[in-house]
């Protein structure tokens, strides 16, 4: 059983789509180890109550969660985790990720994780990745043990800068990574 850590962002609009899929997982037969960032974990919004999502992830992994960077830091010297998978991934997380900046307990687990060259998993969610967040994913993309689930624009009409994962496509981006195959990251765009 492979163990995988699952590190969620504030992309809130995306929460219901990324929880069925770490269900996916946990089906499966991966074992989860569920991390939240400060914000994921703790702000209300009109998608939900806080509580509601930190009691569904506990229920889905049987876990309690990781969300301080204390709690983080054991993954990379314990080697606690074979992949990490981050989704929604921010275009905040994405800065931090591409200029080496570990303040948040997303942004240090993955630092930690990456020591033990194992791979992370970024499924972008981000108003901006036509954007300033272009620049991160790119850089992103040229480092050795990062693969990005497939994503594409969002809607072109109201947010024109914006890219999602297809979340779906989460557990075969980690079987892939986990046999170090990268699948092509930008999925076709149709123009409205």
């Amino acid at each position: 059983m492979k163990t995988v850590g699952f590190a969620i962002c504030g992309s809130f609009c995306t929460f219901k789509s990324v929880f069925k899929e770490i269900e996916n997982l946990v089906k499966a037969g991966y074992d989860i180890v569920p991390i939240m960032s400060e914000n994921a974990y703790s702000f209300d919004t009109r998608f939900g109550e806080a509580s509601f999502w930190q009691n569904e992830l506990k229920r889905i992994t049987k876990k309690d969660i990781i969300h301080t960077i204390k709690d983080a830091e054991p993954i990379g010297p314990k080697k606690l985790l074979d992949a990490l998978i981050i989704a929604p991934c921010t275009g905040n997380t994405l800065a931090k990720l591409s200029n080496g900046i570990a303040d948040t307990s997303v942004t240090l687990a993955v630092k930690a994780h990456l020591r033990n060259a194992r791979p992370v998993v970024i499924a972008v969610s981000t108003n901006d990745a036509l954007a300033n967040a272009g620049k991160n994913i790119g850089s992103l993309m040229n480092y050795k043990h990062t693969y990005f689930v497939p994503f594409r624009q969002d809607s072109f009409k109201n947010k024109p800068c914006s890219c999602v994962a297809d979340f779906t496509l989460l557990e075969k981006t980690l079987e892939n990574a986990l046999n170090g195959i990268q699948l092509q990251p930008i999925l076709d765009i149709p123009l409205e």
